[in-house]
């Protein structure tokens, strides 16, 4: 029995001895590369821009990473603006719908899909298996209203929203978040409603006779909308019950996480010269904004910032989720360290993040391990909106550069541009921002729209090159994406911690699989520690390197896993955990 105990031994290690890699970067090699045009990606987006000066057009659009079809790749949403009262465009605005076929391209399936065109002007986009099918369903905010589009299954999506009651009518709505706030198994949505408005009745503003857009003081702020998920494909609207009625403001950028660590989801909501919000869930429906006692509501001299996108994660190794958010010039884009009690600590200048990004205005946010170290770094969008700003201002400009920002391990950030690639020296007018790994390779891939303009699509060159592990979760007492999910890897004494949020960055969403960054090949035992959104825990140690995996949630058992690095089709196989 000698040789089964040796062969089990060798099963539960990350690998016996170094492992070696043939590929390697060049000094030359840059971290990112443009890949839009040769993906096939040709779509461009439509703000309506017009005389008028609606601040609705300087606003848009999102960006998704998802799988509709389930074929283990994943696939492209861009979403347009739309045409505006006083402005139309050469042909009617649409949204795209890229399939990815595998080869590095992207089909564009736009016609079939049921998603071209939607009755209101465009902005965001969550997606999320509402109906726990397998198949991942899309809520695309906007204005004056927003719609629930439910995947059927064969490349078609159907608008539900009048019978889910997900219209939120009359309303702006911004970024949205799938999470199951009551751990029923079923998503809810929560969505960010930025301000009132119509264009009708709206402010003018001028600057030296030329119109321009008005500051966002200008308009009154909405209250966010909390919509429960009854199970039969229809939702509550309960944002009184919840205790959200009277937040008021201006608001943008939603993650859902669980910030304190008591298994429930949580909400960090970015507002634009409003307070941010940090919203606690109380266990029994409700939620309390905590964000002024957390000192993540207003800057260090008691201002509200403009808070545009905002993202979670372990920034400095300790465990626990640190908030990053997107501001305006001069003010600086903020990280806040969850030290495990409030409040937090703003580590914005320690970080090198207020020197970064003073000049800039900020949208698309998210945490990515690019060169899978293990230390989550910051790839964001900026942007500006006044387009008269370079008359009064030398420092700052019409046209801002993305930034990639490398991490080492401490939450301290250095801009990496002259590696990261050409895009990234360049300028343009950023918005939504989406991460995924559409070549399954084990490196983070990027994607941004640009306002008036085609998206790019960035290609990671070097993710690939380092000692990975790819984690998609499979919820069943959960709900089905395990949104809300924590994981925890531990490799010898060092420990990553990921989770699966709702939300994140400004106006997308985001490839849902969680890559953990191990640099060199261990020799140490790898151990996955799985919290389920519902709270049960589960254990899992036989892990391969470099490739994807599935873990279905088991209340007790064998573990279930399945190799997914090319299809969500494969066979399953199964190791008994006994």
């Amino acid at each position: 029995m000698r040789w089964a105990a040796m062969l089990l031994l060798a099963l539960l290690m990350c690998s016996i001895g170094p492992v070696r890699r043939t590929d390697s970067v060049s000094a030359a090699q840059e971290f990112f590369t443009d890949v839009t045009a040769q993906a096939g990606i040709h779509w461009r987006h439509f703000s309506g821009e017009s005389q008028e000066k609606y601040l609705i057009e300087a606003m848009g659009g999102g960006v998704a990473f998802f799988d509709f079809d389930r074929d283990g790749r994943e696939d492209l949403l861009f979403l347009t603006g739309g045409e505006t009262p006083k402005s139309k465009g050469p042909a009617p605005p649409l949204n795209a719908l890229y399939r990815n076929t595998g080869d590095g391209k992207f089909e564009d399936v736009t016609a079939k899909s049921g998603i071209a065109r939607l009755p209101f002007y465009g902005m965001g986009v969550a997606a999320g298996d509402f109906d726990n099918d397998g198949y991942p369903d899309l809520f695309i905010t906007g204005y004056p209203s927003s719609a629930l589009l439910h995947n059927n299954r064969d490349g078609t999506f159907t608008d539900i929203s009048e019978k889910a009651g997900v219209k939120n009518v009359g309303k702006w709505g911004a970024s949205a978040a799938w999470f199951d706030y009551d751990r029923d198994g079923r998503l809810d949505l929560f969505v960010a409603n930025y301000a009132k408005f119509s264009y009708e009745d709206g402010p003018h503003c001028d600057y030296q006779g030329m119109r321009t857009y008005c500051a966002q003081v200008a308009y009154e702020g909405e209250r966010p909308t909390l919509y429960h998920n009854n199970g039969d494909g229809t939702f509550t609207d309960v944002t009184e019950q919840a205790g959200l009625g009277k937040l008021i403001g201006r608001a943008l950028g939603v993650v859902a996480i669980d910030a304190d660590d008591d298994g429930w989801p949580d909400l960090f909501v970015a507002r634009d010269a409003s307070p941010n919000l940090l919203l606690v869930n109380q266990h029994d429906g409700t939620f309390k904004d905590v964000a002024l006692d957390a000192e993540v509501a207003l800057s260090a001299d008691g201002t509200a910032r403009a808070g545009m996108g905002v993202d979670a994660g372990d920034v400095n190794g300790d465990g626990r989720p640190d908030f990053v958010v997107t501001d305006f010039n001069d003010e600086t884009h903020a990280l806040f360290l969850n030290s495990g009690k409030s409040p937090y600590r703003e580590w914005t200048r320690e970080s090198g993040l207020a020197a970064l990004t003073r000049s800039f205005v900020g949208w698309g946010i998210h945490f990515i391990d690019f060169d899978n170290d293990g230390n989550l770094d910051l790839v964001l969008v900026n942007g500006h909106i006044n387009q008269v700003i370079e008359k009064t201002r030398v420092d700052v400009s019409y046209n801002e550069p993305p930034l990639l920002l490398a991490n080492n391990g401490k939450g301290v950030f250095r801009n990496v541009r002259e590696q990261a690639g050409a895009v990234f020296r360049n300028r343009y007018l950023g918005r939504g921002l989406a991460v995924g790994d559409y070549d399954n390779d084990g490196g983070v891939d990027v994607v941004f729209t640009r306002l008036n303009e085609a998206p790019i699509l960035l290609h990671n060159n070097v993710g690939h090159l380092k000692t990975w592990i790819g984690i998609e979760l499979q919820g069943t007492k959960s709900n089905r994406d395990a949104i809300g999910a924590k994981l925890t890897l531990r490799c010898g004494a060092r420990k990553l911690v990921r989770w699966i949020t709702g939300g994140a960055s400004y106006l997308s969403s985001h490839d849902q699989r969680v890559i953990f960054g191990l640099g060199e090949a261990p020799t140490s035992p790898v151990r996955l520690e799985i919290r389920w959104p519902n709270g049960n825990t589960q254990a899992v140690t036989r892990l391969k390197l470099n490739q994807y995996q599935t873990i279905v949630e088991q209340a007790s058992g064998p573990e279930l896993l399945r190799n997914t690095t090319t299809s969500r089709l494969a066979p399953w196989y199964i190791i008994d955990a006994n």
